[in-house]
């Protein structure tokens, strides 16, 4: 199967394949369809949380592009071909990694002569709007720039409610979200719900009201089908377990209760008998500025038995590596407990991991559950086979690599060095370490994803240098670590920039981390030239001198990051972020874009979900479920707006 679909933008859509799915039983591709459904009806809640205007204007350009009666061939409807995709990949009207604001890309004037020219006889119209007044709005929306600006704004300037433009608050200020919060969490004893994580907080009549996210509330409808398919997946469930916490997780649609969520949670960590797993819910916080409210994802998948052997060493020897660790003592747990690591294959991807899609998954993010029950981590083995298959024949890593045995390193141990960074990422970076009594993920405030994310990348990056890495059998020789710290480098000093808009700083929290780290090891080994810039040929490179020195500058900050999140030092923590993770060498950035742009490539990439079928015999049972892979990108998201467009355009 051909890796590559298509490309737009700054966008690559990619394929995943879905290796050994006719070979699993039929249970298990019941179980996996049903699950699959479930992930896929939960698409408009996505969608309506990035924006609240969204679902309109998808609505709106969808409509124009079913029904629009002029010439489809010229230059202007290219364009706006290419703003719709750009809309379905971002879930909505702001890109996906810098949260800003797209650009429609076609003249304005234009827009009119597309809604002239389309059939609007089956357009459903919000209650209360007349079509112009609507598609007058609309039109606002999408071309004037200062309008819904910013999805996420993290700027330690503002109110970083009041400047950000998703749907998680109405008319609730920064201040006043952070105070009622916090008194919720005064009163919550060591074992808080995840106040918040499952509402829209909007102020009515000066008073603040939650509105939940559950059956019969807001996203109602959407969650009445993800019900549906949960309860259908019930009767497939490989073990007891299983369907304990499946009936958790629908208990906790149905009523919105927080404290059922934290049990599916505690029954999901327990479970480790099943090869077929799901995550599905209001799960990360990223959206966010304050680290409160969860994006709605789902992922299907099922275990890798051969890749899994790698991160079962590691789960197993997890106490090892938390009593190694160079972190203080008084921050180490002195038993780890339940920390279980697998290697997957996916099966869908949806929500927020669609169709940009993480590499790997540590959960739940509930710090006491993770504390005292564990976690579950992931590496998602086909995702990144498709990245490093794409990946080797661009060109990119013959630009930016410093030495012809810098591209033979990664040649040869970039793809498992890739992996088992991401291994420790997940399985042992997000799952070691403890904070302080009283401390929590609110006092980091809107630095608090940026300091975890380079944490996690921090023990694996000191990790993998170890020799224990060797003794384990997980790597062949150190050479994989020096490919890795290579990529590393490579990556957070010089092309990740690609990714960055000329003039603008770093706003994604995965990309602050990144920087941060490389930026902080080159500044403080300096003195010792480990790490250095050189140019060659009027290009910028670089170079790691001493990798051991390199490793020790990684143990030294991972030290200070865990004391920040455990001591809830938020000063430290933004004094971090904000001198090495956020502004951007401005030279070096020019020409970084510039080799790129030579280059053809886009900085980022996306997946097509395959398509599953049900084959049924005449007498009504399931007889197999079917996938393929020949769907394009254009017909998979009319056919998802068509099949789980559940919501209305306004949800209030």
């Amino acid at each position: 199967m051909d890796v590559f679909a298509e490309k737009f933008a700054d966008l690559k859509i990619l394929r995943y394949s879905v290796p050994e799915f006719e070979n699993l039983d039929l249970q298990k591709k019941l179980y996996i369809y049903n699950l699959s459904q479930a992930a896929l009806c939960g698409r408009d809640i996505l969608w309506d949380q990035n924006n609240r205007y969204n679902l309109s204007v998808r609505t709106v350009l969808e409509t124009i592009w079913k029904t629009f009666s002029g010439n489809r061939e010229t230059p202007e409807f290219k364009l706006f071909e290419i703003y719709l995709k750009r809309v379905w990949f971002s879930n909505g009207i702001h890109h996906h990694y810098s949260t800003e604001k797209l650009p429609a890309g076609f003249p304005e004037i234009y827009f009119k002569e597309l809604i002239a020219h389309s059939n609007w006889s089956d357009f459903k119209l919000p209650s209360g709007k007349n079509r112009h007044e609507f598609i007058s709005e609309i039109q606002e929306v999408i071309f004037n720039p200062e309008r819904e600006k910013k999805r996420v704004n993290l700027d330690p300037e503002k109110d970083l409610l009041v400047s950000s433009s998703n749907n998680y608050y109405q008319n609730v200020e920064q201040s006043e979200a952070e105070i009622l919060y916090a008194e919720l969490k005064a009163h919550a004893g060591s074992e808080p719900v995840s106040f918040g994580l499952n509402s829209t907080l909007v102020k009515e009549d000066g008073c603040l009201v939650e509105k939940v996210w559950k059956l019969g509330g807001k996203y109602g409808p959407a969650i009445e089908q993800i019900i549906f398919w949960l309860n259908k997946a019930i009767d497939y469930a490989e073990n007891d377990l299983q369907k304990k916490y499946i009936g958790h997780l629908v208990q906790y649609y149905a009523t919105g209760d927080l404290a059922l969520f934290d049990q599916y949670s505690i029954d999901w960590v327990k479970e480790l008998d099943g090869e077929v797993d799901f995550v599905n819910g209001f799960i990360e916080v990223y959206g966010d500025a304050l680290g409160i409210k969860g994006s709605w994802e789902s992922i299907v998948n099922y275990k890798d038995t051969e890749a899994s052997k790698r991160a079962t060493i590691l789960s197993e020897n997890a106490q090892w590596f938390e009593d190694h660790s160079p972190v203080d003592p008084e921050f180490k747990k002195a038993e780890v407990k339940g920390v279980s690591a697998k290697v997957i294959n996916v099966a869908i991807l949806a929500g927020d991991c669609y169709p940009a899609t993480p590499i790997g998954i540590n959960l739940p993010n509930a710090e006491w559950i993770r504390e005292k029950y564990g976690s579950k981590s992931v590496t998602i083995e086909n995702i990144t086979q498709a990245y490093f298959l794409d990946s080797m024949n661009n060109g990119m890593l013959e630009e930016f690599a410093a030495s012809t045995e810098e591209i033979e390193r990664t040649r040869q141990y970039g793809y498992l060095a890739g992996n088992l960074h991401t291994d420790l990422h997940e399985c042992l970076g997000h799952g070691s370490g403890k904070v302080r009594k009283g401390v929590n993920t609110d006092n980091l405030k809107n630095y608090y994803s940026t300091i975890e994310e380079t944490r996690a990348d921090l023990f694996a990056l000191y990790y993998i240098m170890d020799d224990q890495l060797v003794k384990l059998g997980l790597v062949p020789s150190i050479d994989a670590a020096k490919a890795e710290f290579d990529g590393y480098l490579r990556n957070g000093l010089l092309t990740q920039l690609t990714r960055i808009e000329p003039g603008k700083d770093i706003e994604e929290s995965h990309m602050r981390n990144r920087q941060l780290i490389t930026r902080w090891v080159y500044e403080a080994g300096k003195g010792k030239n480990v790490v250095e810039f050189f140019s060659s040929e009027g290009k910028t490179y670089v170079k790691i001198n001493d990798y051991s020195a390199l490793r020790d500058l990684f143990g030294q900050l991972l030290k200070e990051i865990q004391r920040i999140k455990s001591e809830g030092d938020l000063e430290a923590a933004r004094n971090l972020v904000e001198n090495f993770g956020v502004k951007v060498d401005r030279q070096l950035h020019i020409e970084v874009l510039e080799r790129f742009k030579k280059l053809d490539l886009a900085p980022y990439s996306g997946f097509l979900n395959p398509v599953y079928e049900l084959k049924v015999y005449p007498c009504g049972t399931s007889a197999d479920v079917l996938i393929r892979y020949d769907e394009d990108y254009t017909s998979q998201m009319m056919r998802y707006s068509k099949d789980f467009g559940f919501l209305p355009m306004v949800n209030e």
